[in-house]
This record gives C-alpha cells, structure tokens and sequence, in this order.
C-alpha cells in the first residue's frame, strides 16, 4: 500500500488516496481526518491497533460534486442564529435556526454525495486495498478532518458501518460515509461549534473486524465528576456498537488510575469483566492519555482470544478544565493531577451571578486590581476566576470563618461545603513552630517566604487601619459620609477624563493608568460606609441573640436608601411610564424586538420621546453592562438591546400593585416596622438594650444601601478602560494588526504595545476566540472544584446515587450521566424522525443513537431507559450542557408528555 505523502493538494493522484494506520503518525489532518489520525499515533506507539487502512479526503474532494461548494457556503452564511461563521460575534443565548432552513441544505448535499459517482481511481485504490488485507469481514468508518478535536469531539455524528464482506460492499460503504458528512446531526453540529462547512473533509478508515467477546469504552477521566484520577469503563458482551448506542445497560467500572483498585462494580451479577482486564484497560487508556497528552475517550475490544484492541481514541472534550492551567494556552499536559496536594477552589464568578467566561482582557485587568497581597490565591481555569480555599480549610479558624461566610455566599457551595472537612486530604495542619532566626537563615527548613508574607501581611493592616477614620465618621455622621461618596463619585468622573486628541498608545496607556491611580482611592473612598452598615447589623444580631431568629434582621435591609442599582433600577421604571404614555413610542415597544429597537435608536429614528429619553438615561448610566465586570464586555451605550428589552417588558405590566416602583415602597415600609417590632423585644430585656439595636439597625439602613457603591465606581472604570481599548482596537485594524475592534480584549496591555508597533496578532486572537466560544456553550460550571478537576458538587451527588435507594412513588432513579438540573415538561419521544422538542422540555426516550443529536439542542435535559454514562446520549448531553440521566427502567412509560419533572444528572434522579 502507497504512504501518505507530506500534504497532497486534492485530486494529485492515486498515490494520495490510501494510506496503511501505520504509517499516519505525521500525516495531515486535513488529509486522513482526526480518527484515523489517532489511530495511525497508536498503531505507530505499539498500541493493539486492528490493522487497516485510510482513504484520505484527497477521495473525498476528487468525487464531491460541485454543488456542494455552494451548498456549504450557504450553510456557513446562515451560521447558529443567522450572523455566520466568519468570526462575527454569535449571542450564547440562541440555540439556533428553524430545522427546516438548515436541514433542507443538509439534505441536498447529502443526497448529491450519495449520487456522485465513485472515481475509477478512488474506486481501484479501495478494491486494492482491500484486497491486500485478505478479503475477510472490516468495519468501514467516517474519519472527518472536524472530528476528536480538542473542542469538539464529533461523537457519532458521521456513520460508520460493521462486517462489510466485500469490496462491492466496503466501496458501497464508502460511498455512504461521504454522504453522512451531510446528516441533519453532523451539519448541525459543525454549525453548533463553529466549524466551516466549507473546510471540512472526509476520510474513511477501513480496518479488520474483531471476533468480539467483550467491548465497551472506557474514559481515562471521570466524565460526571471531572476527576481526572479516576478511570471509568462501561462494558457489555459482544460488540462495542451496542454500549456507545446505549442500545444496553452496561456494566459500569470506576478504577483508581493509580492504583487499578476498583471504586465502583456493578452489583447483583456477574460482571463481564475479571479485575486482571479491568486492570489492563485502565493501563491501556493511561498509556493513551500519555501518548496524546490529554484525557481520552477509548473504544476497545477483547476478543475470543482474550487479547485487547483499541478501536478508536479520541479526546474528552466536555471536561472541566484543571486550575492550574493557563486559560490561554491550555495545550498539554495531564500529570498535574497525579499531583498528592489535591487543593480545593471556589468559583468566584458564580458568586457574582456570573456563569459566562471572562475574556482574557477582563481577566487580566481582574488580577491586576486584586494584585498579589493579601491571603488569597486565584487561578482562572475555562476562564473564570477562582479562589483557593485550601490554607482555610486546613486551619481549625479558618473552617469556622468558610462555615459562616459561604451560606451568605452560595447556598449550594455552603451545603457541600461540610463533606470537605471530612476528606483527609484536607484535614488540619498545625502550623509549624517558628524557628529561631539563626537556624532559619542557615537550615535547609528555613521558610523563604516568610518575610514576604509578612510584609503583605502588615501592608493589608495598613489598608484596613487606614479605612478606620471613615468607619468612625460614618458610624456618627452617616449624612456627612454619603455627601463624601457622592463627591468622590464626581472627582472619579473627572479623573478618568482623557485630554484629546490622543494616540493609540496614549490611550492604552491611560486605560492601564486607570488601575493604578483608582483601585486603591476608589476603595477607601466607598468601603468604609456599608461595611458600617453590616457590622451595625451584626451587632444586632448579637444584642437580639435569644430574642429574635438571625433570619427576622433579614427583612431590615428590604428597601434600601441609598442604593445606586435600586436607583438605576426605578429610573428605568419611570422611563418606561413615561413613554407608555406616548401611543408611538408604546407602540414601537410593543411590536419591535430588542434589536430593532436599538437599530433606530442607534439611527437617531426612535420615536422623539423614547430617543431622548433613553438617551438621557444612557448619559448616566451608559456604563454599565451585562456581566459588567468583565472589561471585554459591550456597555449599554454601545449595544442598549437589554435596556429596551426591559422597557418593553415593563410597559407589559399591567397591575398596578406589582409596579417596581411600589414594590420597593412596600420592603421599605415592610423594613421600619419589623425594626420597630425588634426594637421593642429589646427594649422588654433592658431599656438600654433597645437603644442599641435601635442606633444598629438604623445605622444598618442607612449606610448598608451603599454597597454597591463600589462596583457602581468600579465599573465607571472598567467602561472608560473599555472605551479607550475600543479606540486602540480601531488603529490596529487600520494598520492590520488585529481583525476586528473588539480583539483587543483577547489580548493583554503587552501585547497591544508590541501590537501597535506593528506585530501581527490576529493568530493569538484566533485561538483564544475559539476557547472563549468553547466555554460560552459550557452550561455547567463547578461551584467548588478540586485541583484534580474533580466538581465536588456532582461527586456528592454522584455517590448518594451509587448507593441502594428504596423506591419512590414520585422518584425515578437511573444512572447519573452529565451534571446538572433541570425543570421542565416532559416529551416522551419513540422514533427522532419527524419529532420535534420545544425549548427546553425533557427528551425522554428508551435510547438514542446518532440520529437523534439535532433534538438534544433544544432540550432542557435528556432520561434515557438503556445506556450508561459512555454511551452516545451521554456523551453528546455532556457536549450539549444538558442533564442526563441514562438506565431509568420504565421511563417512557412511567413519564408523560406534558408532565413537569426535574432531572437532576449528578444525582441519577428524576422527580415530579
């Protein structure tokens, strides 16, 4: 058989068509496609690969129809929500367009594959091929050039087909391999991921079937939890096809990777694996995950004979991502988590309601105002902000400050939270007795970091000591230190100001000046009064400990004073009033969507009212923006399609007791009688008692309003920053240093100077582009999570599951499968053809395979009677973000369309 020769152009010759697995190791992915790629690694390495070979996508393009460029095209034009696929930026928030406008294309291009001929010469070199192999029964399968990316794993979308005997067959099964390049599925999930329909290729694997005594997959990381320690195995009888389809309940192993200790058997039978082969697969898929420097998804099959083969390896591509990797260039490496000091994590983001990633500007400019003092550590994986909670809970102080601060925090990292402490790995350490200054200058213990943390530690005392004059003065003249805030507000506006005209590099210099002349003024100016305001109540709490439960204070801070988004929020409502009363400008609210709307807006045609009006209320809070916090993200005064979202919402209210307006007067009334009320029980106790939760509790309303005084000053940073960095993205599109305006917020202040001396950055903007696109489609992100990737919340979850579970009338349980909870209205589907699923309601169904990926992009969750966690509707739920919940016997049955039911995917619970 002829070598792959070192990229042919399409259509060079036979000699590019075919190519032995073994002799792929360096070819081209463009060339052989991502399966036969790992494939040729393997059998390159020494792996027990079955022997075959690989029509190149040379085959692909010499028999592709014209049309079918034309087709593609089309395709790449219509993109996931109508903007395309050339790098224009897509809202997370559509799932996409009506089937019948993509799947209509998908369908004429498949059926123009299907009817081209095969080439003589494509034709000759299959037959040849195969001859050569000996003739006996091969499986023939779809290898695209957009499949087993690291992003992307494409699992099941190309068919592929078993025991053709054959060459009039092997050639028919080629032919149908191409054409399952256009499948509703396979168009649908290019598309979903951002894959150009134009670029994509196909080449087919053709490899010697084994006499299957056992097959299953297996992968080298725990898929549900994400603890890359752990290897899972999912094994049947009989051939693999049966387990990847979910056509059977596998038997499910979790091995120690380590260790090869088993953590997990099924129960109640005989397993179809012994622990020896249990112990060589696990081995197997470390060996894999070595060779490809990344977790991965293996097929394998033991034959009669007792001897195992790879089939297939291709990356997990739904793991979250390890902490200590670089969020912008996470490419190799998978030791990390063989690491003994496993270290604990808490999503910062989510804490601030915020599951989008952060671009790496934002995120750059995050660590750049928390600096490095101070106790606390951050990492950034799948770009977002965590904080280890390690040096806490290893510390007897530490534990009792996280017990009480997390329940105000997160609700749900605050209920795992206690299981930790319970971990050995993250028992208390006592700290070590400090030496004496000699022998710590000379001995090997001598701890480096000593004076460091000391000089951080007497630097952060500084800090707080100097916030202690403006803690007195508004603990006693609270009216004198909200006139204080609001002219620091005015001097910030002034200081932010940029004298023009200025240069590129002068503004990007301005926008950096920004975090060093503000952060730390901005934080003396606007911390001292609400932190006031929720020490008062805390002492309350204290004075009112055995006369009112801590959860009566809570009604005291309905309805603050003083608080600037409440403010915000009530000024859009009297805007909205105010042009409900004008019949045009109601009219355009009602019958326009968001986007329209801020096209006219935008064109200065609004109705006169509504253009004034809005932008009025942009002049004074144009700033802000959805996930605000985040530099890279747009403001309100460049794209305000939120706000007219919210007026046109607002003029739908038609009670007038659920007017925001009067919402806010209720909590506030609701909040001076309850102090009334507690002011009272303490007075019964002691006369002196009721004056002090008296004088808290008002000091508490009228100083803990301004808590979002800070991030109200922050963000007015953050936005000048952003609009200085819009105008330096402006010139380096000019000169044809970057794409596009907004590529400056895939970049960090270093690279924009060397790119405004000329370097070409559009390559590093590429690739963090695709990450950041990865991670907008994530739906599950980890609230507390280990350094071994592990998500503690789905771990729990997932073991509560694995224990016996008596039966429930209003509970079905099932095997946990993707992570994550969902409520909705259930549609029992049989068969995917002709099915159709409304957004968000469960896809409940005895199994799927392939042909039913288009309904998972619009499903809320997926219960699946057969299956197990590698099996396809697991695999491509996890891709999805989706629930699932696989094995839950009678679901189509027991469930029914319309019924409202919660899946709970960590847990392998369904309940109603």
């Amino acid at each position: 058989m002829a070598s792959v020769s070192p990229a042919p152009e399409p259509g060079s010759g036979a000699g590019s068509l075919v190519a032995d697995l073994g002799r792929l190791e360096s070819a081209p992915l463009a060339l052989v496609g991502g399966k036969a790629l790992n494939l040729g690694r393997l059998a390159a390495a020494d792996f027990p690969v079955p022997p075959g070979f690989c029509l190149t996508t040379t085959a692909y393009r010499t028999a592709a129809p014209a049309e079918l460029d034309a087709i593609a095209a089309r395709l790449d034009g219509l993109g996931l929500d109508g903007t395309g696929l050339d790098g224009a930026e897509r809202s997370d928030g559509d799932r996409g367009l009506p089937d019948e406008d993509r799947d209509g294309l998908a369908r004429r291009g498949r059926e123009a594959m299907a009817a081209a001929p095969v080439p003589p010469d494509v034709e000759a070199a299959v037959r040849g091929a195969y001859a050569a192999m000996g003739s006996g029964p091969v499986a023939v399968r779809s290898s695209a050039t957009a499949e087993d990316l690291p992003f992307a794993s494409f699992a099941g979308q190309q068919d592929s087909f078993m025991d053709a005997v054959g060459a009039d067959a092997v050639v028919a099964a080629v032919r149908r391999c191409w054409a399952s390049l256009w499948t509703d599925r396979a168009v649908a999930y290019r598309t979903a991921n951002g894959i150009s329909h134009r670029e994509v290729g196909l080449a087919v694997v053709v490899q010697r079937m084994v006499d299957a005594g056992t097959a299953g997959v297996l992968f080298t990381a725990n898929p549900v939890t994400g603890t890359r320690t752990q290897t899972v195995i999912d094994a049947s009888h009989g051939p693999g096809q049966a387990v990847v389809s979910g056509a059977v309940n596998p038997d499910h192993f979790v091995v120690d990777s380590a260790s090869g200790r088993i953590l997990q058997r099924p129960q109640g039978r005989a397993p179809s694996l012994t622990e020896a082969q249990l112990r060589e697969l696990t081995a197997l898929g470390g060996a894999a995950q070595r060779l490809f420097g990344a977790p991965q998804d293996v097929e394998w099959v033991i034959d009669s004979g007792g001897k195992a083969w790879l089939t297939q390896s291709r990356p997990i591509t739904t793991l979250y991502p390890l902490p200590e990797e670089d969020p912008l260039d996470r490419q190799s490496g998978t030791d990390r988590a063989a690491d003994a000091d496993t270290r604990v994590y808490l999503c910062g983001t989510l804490l601030q309601g915020l599951t989008r990633p952060i671009t790496p500007m934002g995120l750059s400019v995050l660590g750049l105002m928390r600096g490095t003092k101070g106790p606390w550590k951050y990492v950034n994986p799948g770009l977002r902000m965590y904080v280890e909670l390690t040096p806490f809970i290893r510390n007897k102080s530490g534990r009792k400050a996280m017990m009480r601060m997390l329940p105000l925090a997160d609700g749900r990292s605050a209920a795992v939270f206690p299981a930790l402490l319970d971990d050995p790995r993250f028992s208390i350490v006592k700290p070590a007795r400090r030496k004496s200054s000699r022998k710590a200058s000379g001995g090997k213990d001598a701890p480096a970091r000593t004076q460091p943390k000391s000089t951080e530690s007497s630097q952060s005392l500084g800090l707080y000591l100097g916030l202690l004059p403006a803690m007195v003065r508004a603990l006693l003249w609270p009216d004198l230190e909200l006139r204080r805030a609001r002219r620091y507000q005015d001097r910030l506006a002034a200081q932010l100001v940029l004298p023009l005209p200025a240069t590129a590099a002068r503004r990007l210099q301005h926008a950096e000046d920004i975090l060093v002349t503000t952060v730390n003024g901005l934080i003396r100016a606007t911390l001292p009064a609400p932190s006031v305001g929720y020490l008062m109540l805390a002492a309350a709490r204290r004075l009112l400990r055995g006369i009112a439960k801590p959860r009566e204070l809570e009604a005291v801070l309905r309805g603050l004073p003083h608080n600037v988004t409440t403010i915000m929020d009530l000024e859009l409502w009297h805007l909205a009033v105010s042009l409900g009363r004008d019949p045009e400008a109601r009219r355009a609210f009602t019958e326009l969507n968001p986007g329209e709307l801020a096209a006219l807006y935008k064109a200065g045609t609004l109705p006169a009212s509504a253009q004034a009006g809005l932008r009025k209320f942009l002049s004074k809070y144009g700033h802000r923006a959805v996930a605000e916090i985040d530099l890279g993200m747009p403001r309100w005064s460049e794209e305000p399609d939120h706000l007219l979202g919210m007026i046109s919402n607002y003029l739908r209210v038609e009670d007038p007791e659920q007017a925001p307006d009067r919402q806010f007067a209720r909590a506030a009334d609701h909040a001076e009688a309850r102090i009334s009320e507690l002011v009272e029980r303490a007075g019964s106790k002691s006369r002196l008692r009721g004056r002090l939760v008296a004088l808290c509790l008002r000091r508490a309303r009228q100083l803990g309003g301004l808590r979002e005084l800070p991030k109200f000053c922050i963000v007015t940073a953050l936005a000048e920053m952003h609009r200085q960095l819009v105008a330096v993205g402006a010139e380096l599109v000019r000169t044809g240093t970057v794409a596009a305006a907004g590529d400056v917020f895939f970049l960090d202040f270093d690279e924009l100077r060397v790119g405004l001396r000329g370097a070409d950055l559009k390559g590093i903007v590429v690739s963090r582009r695709r990450l950041y696109d990865v991670e907008l489609r994530r739906r599950r992100v980890p609230r507390l999570l280990l350094s071994d990737g592990t998500d503690v919340e789905a771990a729990m979850m997932a073991a509560a599951a694995a224990l016996p579970h008596p039966a429930a009338a209003d509970r079905l349980t099932g095997t946990p499968a993707s992570a994550g909870t969902a409520t909705g209205k259930v549609r029992v589907v049989m068969d995917p053809v002709g099915a159709h699923l409304e957004p968000g309601e469960i896809l409940v169904a005895p199994s799927t395979d392939p042909g039913w990926t288009p309904l998972f992009m619009t499903a809320g969750a997926l219960v699946m009677e057969m299956g197990g966690v590698i099996s396809h509707g697991a695999v491509v739920a996890r891709e999805y973000g989706i629930p699932a919940v696989v094995g839950v016997p009678d679901a189509t049955t027991r469930l029914r369309d319309g019924q409202s039911i919660t899946v709970d995917g960590a847990a392998g619970t369904v309940t109603w």
